[in-house]
């Protein structure tokens, strides 16, 4: 099924919304950021959220929130620069589990957000509080305010995410992947209203991990069929150049999933969500099997140069794509693009 409303002119200053998770999706998140301040709300995957040691930790919105305050560790892509570690010594000392490492200054994020979440705020209005504190433009928004958590199904076993990312290093064959609590969870009516905008310009998925990053946000049904519905063109942006993923188990996900890991199979994979596609120049030549209008320009973000670089082909590729009919009626090119 495709999308097959006809695109409407943003009324007003154009806003955009993009979906993002794990570290490539905060790279595109700062490109955007950059160009875009508050005129841009990032709808962040909350699957790989859990409980641990007692605290609500939220991977993928801290590394977001660290990513455009200027405070994540450049070298791993998550965590915080200049980061101590006493805490994580004197817990293991005492026997604690220590495999999920806290840092001294991120335990402070974890402690905050625990404590307004029991003390009756939703993870919506905890973000917006610390969007606020880290002195962040774009609006940090939760996929939802409801708990949906990603399980993965492996030769060892049901595992959680965190279990399967971080203890088992992803080692495990992955079998399937659900995403409990998506049934009955909504989109936040922050995210409702940002997809419903009529200053709506554009939807952009930021090369994540479609699978583990994007495909919870997409599983609630509220905020999937706000995507197919609104009046702006979708786009998705490919995590996979030349084969292979920059960073992260992608690749590896795909293969015991059966997907052949090409970025023509992230674009089947949203297939009837997006109008557009953009890849990297190594893979121009799959052009021919994307059924969507399709950029190809340089995607693998290094510096930050580059992530404003792609931020910027995005936003120009969604204008163009304003100004053309759907995906279902589209060719596989669109103006000036290969």
């Amino acid at each position: 099924m495709s999308r097959s409303q006809p695109f409407r002119e943003p009324v007003g200053a154009p806003t955009y919304v993009a979906l993002s998770g794990g570290i490539g999706g905060a790279k595109l998140s700062l490109g955007l950021a950059a160009l875009l301040g508050d005129h841009l709300s990032l709808v962040v995957n909350t699957g790989d959220d859990f409980e641990h040691l007692g605290l609500a930790i939220s991977p993928d919105i801290d590394t977001t929130l660290y990513t455009l305050a200027g405070l994540v560790n450049p070298e791993t892509g998550w965590g915080r620069r200049n980061e101590t570690w006493s805490f994580m010594a004197s817990l293991a000392a005492l026997g604690g589990p220590d495999w999920f490492k806290l840092g001294d200054a991120d335990l402070a994020m974890h402690v905050e957000r625990s404590r307004r979440l029991k003390a009756g705020d939703t993870l919506t209005s905890v973000c917006a509080h610390v969007r606020q504190c880290l002195q962040v433009a774009p609006h940090i928004l939760p996929m939802s305010d409801e708990p949906v958590r990603t399980l993965i199904e492996t030769d060892s076993g049901s595992l959680e995410f965190q279990e399967y990312f971080v203890r088992e290093q992803c080692r495990p064959v992955v079998r399937a992947i659900r995403f409990a609590g998506a049934k009955h969870a909504h989109a936040t009516p922050a995210v409702l209203a940002a997809l419903s905008a009529p200053t709506l310009a554009g939807v952009i998925i930021c090369p994540s991990n479609p699978y583990l990053s994007v495909d919870p946000i997409l599983s609630i049904g509220t905020l999937r069929a706000a995507i197919r519905a609104c009046a702006a063109p979708v786009l998705a942006v490919s995590p996979i150049i030349g084969g292979k993923a920059v960073k992260g188990p992608t690749a590896k996900l795909m293969g015991e999933l059966g997907v052949r890991c090409d970025a023509a199979s992230i674009a089947r994979h949203y297939e009837g969500l997006i109008d557009g596609f953009i890849l990297d120049r190594q893979d121009a030549g799959l052009i021919g099997a994307i059924a969507v209008p399709t950029l190809v320009t340089e995607t693998l973000m290094r510096d930050r140069d580059d992530k404003i670089a792609l931020a910027r082909s995005a936003l120009a590729f969604a204008a163009s794509l304003s100004n053309r009919q759907p995906a279902q009626s589209s060719p596989n090119t669109a103006p000036g693009v290969q």
